[in-house]
């Protein structure tokens, strides 16, 4: 998962107007975004007004029955993003049929990925008590992500000591959708430090190696996980080329419920990108997890190397 940091700089120049104009082509879709929620109360100690923020995208006809959730978290590199350049996906969703929360959490150098997790798992309970009003079901929650949001959306699945903390006796995500995730296994990436510029992930990470095993959902892979669908690009970053496919083959070894699929000729940003198109495959599997209760609970097929 290389990251140099010339491509950041050029990625945050451009990504924001190529998702502009992505959501320029969304807009007129028929949905209806509720923005700026707060998912915690302004008391609560590290409050954000602008961090601890989510939309809810939500289909502009209410359907008859309680629709499935999807909750997804931004990537860009545990430093940047913001839920405001994602509304293209909250519309997508929402015109399918899904209601969509596309969430803010507080980023690094404020503070680092244990509290961005928290703060991931407190939007995801803020889903849990409210979704039902925007005609969400708060039974069927999952959670998506790309890069680091990503590899985020993969701990709040796979770690329940994040809803443990919050008083929550089960994990209420149903399954997650990985999109190019970063920092799946960042304990042995951080480890190895291979690539230029890698020392600049300890200010998200820190140095405490005990710190990277704990965000790193492969090591909570489990039979018991709930289902996931991974998707990696066939010309991604090579640190996500490497740490996927261990966790791929930690979700085999452990009978876990998943799909993997390799997109060929895919780069990193255009992993995201391509969530423009309604019909692109990232979606319609999307659709069929969440809609398929006995898909969700079986075993999902697992596609040929």
């Amino acid at each position: 998962m290389h990251f140099p940091r010339y491509f950041w700089l050029l990625a945050l120049l451009l990504l924001p107007v190529l998702l502009l104009l992505g959501n320029e082509f969304a807009i007129a879709y028929p949905s209806h975004r509720t923005k700026n929620i707060a998912y915690l109360k302004s008391n609560t100690p590290g409050f954000d007004a602008d961090r601890h923020q989510l939309d809810v995208y939500a289909p502009r006809r209410k359907p008859a029955t309680l629709q499935p959730v999807v909750v997804f978290v931004h990537g860009g590199a545990w430093n940047s993003g913001s839920k405001n350049i994602y509304s293209f996906i909250g519309r997508r969703l929402a015109k399918q049929g899904v209601v969509a929360v596309i969430i803010n959490y507080r980023l690094s150098p404020q503070v680092q990925v244990p509290a961005m997790a928290d703060d991931c798992a407190r939007a995801v309970l803020w889903a849990t008590r409210n979704i039902a009003e925007f005609g969400g079901d708060p039974t069927r929650i999952y959670v998506m992500g790309h890069s680091a949001g990503g590899g985020l959306a993969a701990l709040l699945a796979s770690d329940d000591r994040l809803f443990a903390r919050l008083g929550l006796l089960k994990n209420p995500v149903r399954g997650a959708i990985l999109d190019d995730p970063g920092g799946v296994d960042m304990n042995n990436y951080l480890q190895k430090m291979e690539y230029p510029g890698d020392e600049s992930y300890l200010t998200a990470f820190g140095r405490d190696s005990t710190v990277w095993r704990r965000v790193s959902p492969i090591y909570y892979v489990s039979a018991t996980n709930p289902p996931v669908l991974v998707f990696v690009g066939g010309k991604t970053y090579p640190g996500i080329k490497s740490s996927t496919a261990r966790f791929r083959e930690e979700l085999k070894k452990a009978g876990a419920r998943f799909e993997f699929t390799v997109l060929p000729g895919k780069k990193h940003i255009p992993m995201v990108l391509q969530l423009f198109w309604k019909n692109n495959v990232i979606y319609k599997d999307l659709l069929r997890l969440v809609r398929d209760e006995k898909q969700s609970a079986g075993v999902l097929r697992t596609p040929a190397d």
